[in-house]
């Protein structure tokens, strides 16, 4: 029980492997695309799972004090809401940190280098249209897909 709130390393530490952690993980789930919230599969489930469980040791180190956890706790929502209050100042960093809608159809035809490289199916495409009561990709004006990965589309009408 006296093990509970005693460091296994210094308090800054705990400070830096999170910053660390939480840069290089941003950094790559950015670049890992824009796939919605809406359409994550199991596959994405079973990464995120292991992705917190492959920090885990990098965050933590051997420390398994409370007081550990919650300094890491801590300082990874402070780091989420910095980079939140960073983005909605910043135009600049939201590029960076949250990218830009990309088109994928214009003109009635989809960009097939495009939706591969942006790893969006045409059955994505055609559920947008249908819920955006869109008959067809030919009647796109223009179909963005967003950072949040929702696709807009813009009809011709």
């Amino acid at each position: 029980m006296s093990d509970l709130f005693t460091l296994a390393m210094p308090w800054w530490e705990f400070i830096l492997r999170a910053v660390v952690v939480y840069v290089v993980v941003l950094g790559m789930v950015r670049l890992s695309g824009k796939r919605p919230l809406g359409q994550i599969t199991p596959f994405d489930v079973l990464l995120i799972v292991l992705l917190g469980n492959a920090v885990q040791n990098a965050l933590l180190g051997q420390d398994t004090s409370l007081g550990g956890g919650l300094l890491l706790a801590a300082t990874l929502i402070l780091l989420n809401y910095g980079v939140g209050w960073l983005t909605t100042r910043s135009n600049r960093m939201e590029r960076l940190i949250e990218g830009e809608p990309v088109v994928i159809a214009r003109d009635g035809r989809l960009l097939e280098a495009v939706l591969r490289r942006e790893q969006v199916t045409r059955a994505d495409v055609e559920a947008a249209l249908r819920q955006q009561d869109c008959r067809g990709v030919e009647d796109v004006q223009l179909a963005l897909l967003e950072t949040n990965g929702h696709i807009t589309i813009i009809t011709k009408r």
